[in-house]
């Protein structure tokens, strides 16, 4: 048994982000962090590019390091998974049998891939990717001439799309919707990325499903539901994340797509926190909608704020949600939540960069997604303060008339 301390399940960017946080907010007891992989924490974002496309042989872009670990006094327990949480005796059992009391607890346990469910000899062989292994594994199968599979239109299988293009495959993309980036990218921006996509090179199956995966010498054949067939070298699934709540089911906690936890992110045992993926949380700027959000920057933003509320701060998590994906020379980013939307408003600045503002029913900016060059990127900025700031906005020729700027309108609120 150790001393009392802050514990930490998952080392990814919310865990590793917490633990910071923690000693810059001058907590001096100790701090354990407990992850599943056999790694340091690591960025996930560089796997579906830099990892793919890199000359040299990848290595992870590390959050803690051996260096960092020690300057911050963090203990990291790496590659032993947590098996059970005592609540009664405020501790977490490991694989190993040991056991580490808590003052508070944080769950970051993230999410896993969301598997195919599909009949087949192929299907064992198909490539997902979650971690840095995931990445080196399907880096190996990226050879000039090679013909690459993606199945799902999200950001994930168009990055990798993307990439395996740029290593020199074929590559085919199946998607059972009737487009690409169904949740929360604008038709219209949707377009604008299958088109880039297409001029790359890449081909589309979309509106149709998959009946089965058969491996084949060497590769694989995936029968279609219109009953045609794809014979291609390598598969690769990206349809989603399940967020990671065995813990929390095993110990009692309340679970509703994620752990279900208050504006506070405390679960519904006070001394337990959630952060990041796993994480299903109310949002005060939409009415206490709950959501739960895979995202870089949401993980690292709760992370840091149930650091903070694991020493009694008492702050509710109010940040934007914000994420963004490159697209060969396309950026994308979305603040907000576009679903959120009854009206949308366009604003076009030469011929790529677009913005799309969201508005609720009472005129309020709820989003705002864009497309285009970086430069997009000061705009998408100050349009997430004004969400931040639940602007009203009446007239509309402001969002719409590219030589108004954004800041202008920020300005009448301060």
């Amino acid at each position: 048994m150790t001393h009392v301390g802050m514990v930490i399940v998952g080392a990814g960017e919310a865990g590793a982000r917490a633990a910071i946080e923690l000693r810059t907010r001058g907590w001096d007891g100790p701090v354990t962090i407990i992850g599943r992989e056999a790694r340091a924490p690591y960025e996930r974002p560089p796997l579906s590019k830099a990892c793919l496309l890199t000359e040299e042989k990848p290595t992870p872009a590390w959050i803690l390091d051996e260096g960092k670990l020690a300057d911050y006094k963090i203990e990291l327990i790496s590659g032993v998974p947590v098996t059970e949480i005592d609540r009664n005796s405020r501790s977490v059992m490991l694989a190993n049998g040991r056991k580490i009391q808590y003052e508070r607890l944080l769950l970051a346990t993230g999410a896993y891939p969301r598997k195919l469910s599909l009949e087949g000899s192929g299907v064992s062989h198909v490539f997902y990717l979650r971690t840095f292994t995931d990445a080196l594994a399907l880096r190996s199968q990226l050879h000039p001439g090679k013909h690459v599979a993606v199945i799902g239109g999200g950001f994930i299988g168009l990055e990798v799309a993307a990439s395996a293009m740029k290593r020199g495959c074929s590559v085919t993309l199946i998607e059972v919707g009737p487009r690409i980036l169904m949740r929360g990218v604008p038709e219209e921006i949707a377009h604008i990325v299958e088109a880039r996509h297409q001029d790359a090179g890449v081909t589309f199956k979309l509106g149709v499903g998959i009946s089965c995966i058969e491996a084949t010498d060497g590769g694989q054949v995936i029968e279609l539901a219109d009953g045609t067939s794809i014979e291609c070298d390598t598969v690769v699934a990206g349809i989603g994340a399940i967020p990671e709540t065995s813990l929390a089911e095993q110990a009692g906690l309340a679970v509703e797509n994620g752990i279900r936890v208050n504006e506070m992110l405390q679960t519904s045992d006070p001394n337990i926190f959630a952060a990041g993926d796993c994480c299903f949380f109310p949002h005060p700027l939409y009415g206490g909608k709950r959501i739960r959000l895979e995202a870089w920057r949401n993980a690292q933003d709760q992370g840091m704020c149930a650091a903070r509320n694991m020493l009694d701060s008492s702050e509710s998590y109010a940040a934007v949600p914000w994420f963004w994906s490159d697209q060969y020379d396309l950026m994308l980013q979305v603040a907000g939540l576009p679903d959120q939307g009854e009206q949308t408003i366009v604003r076009s600045s030469g011929d790529i960069n677009k913005l799309f503002f969201h508005l609720s029913a009472d005129h309020k900016l709820v989003a705002v997604s864009g497309i285009g060059t970086s430069a997009i990127a000061k705009d998408i900025r100050i349009a997430e303060m004004l969400i931040e700031k639940q602007t009203v906005v009446l007239d509309t020729t402001i969002l719409e008339t590219p030589e108004v700027k954004l800041k202008s309108l920020l300005k009448t609120l301060v």
